[in-house]
């Protein structure tokens, strides 16, 4: 599987320093876990509180900014067959609710935004965490394993 990775950055944090290459690993594990085997595309997007919340109001109706938002590909899986590289789809992270959630979590700013490109990915292969328990613990559980794979300690646990 080869990973193709478009980033926006129209947000910079002195706190969260992004790498594409760490970018790239972070998703190319996570899609390795699920056993993607395709060479795929995928777009982040980091944006400020007034992006995410207006794509928050437009998209799910909800009227406040968010950690994370997916943007499945609406393309057919049979044109993985046809495409030199399928397009998986986007995410948008909004840096500022993601500093403010590690913080109030008690984590570093590159753990928590990790996650959440973790779970957005997840996302974007049409996990899903919203419609039942089950899907929920099967996602987290995902979540959980593929973080341990890059060293980071499970976001679930209850600190201190």
């Amino acid at each position: 599987m080869k990973l193709s990775l478009s980033l926006q950055q129209d947000i910079q944090a002195p706190e969260l320093v992004l790498k594409r290459a760490y970018l790239k690993k972070v998703v190319e594990t996570t899609l390795r876990h699920i056993d993607t085997q395709s060479d795929c595309e995928i777009g982040i997007a980091c944006v400020d509180h007034a992006e995410s919340h207006k794509l928050n109001l437009e998209y799910r109706k909800k009227d406040k900014s968010t950690n994370v938002l997916s943007f499945p590909s609406d393309l057919p899986d049979e044109m993985a067959q046809v495409l030199p590289s399928f397009p998986i789809g986007d995410l948008v992270i909004c840096i500022p609710v993601v500093l403010q959630e590690a913080a109030e979590q008690a984590k570093t700013p590159l753990a928590h935004f990790t996650h959440m490109l973790v779970h957005g990915t997840l996302h974007l292969m049409g996990y899903d965490h919203e419609t039942s328990d089950e899907d929920a613990e099967e996602m987290e559980a995902l979540e959980v394993e593929i973080l341990a794979k890059l060293g980071l300690d499970n976001p679930y646990m209850e600190r201190d």
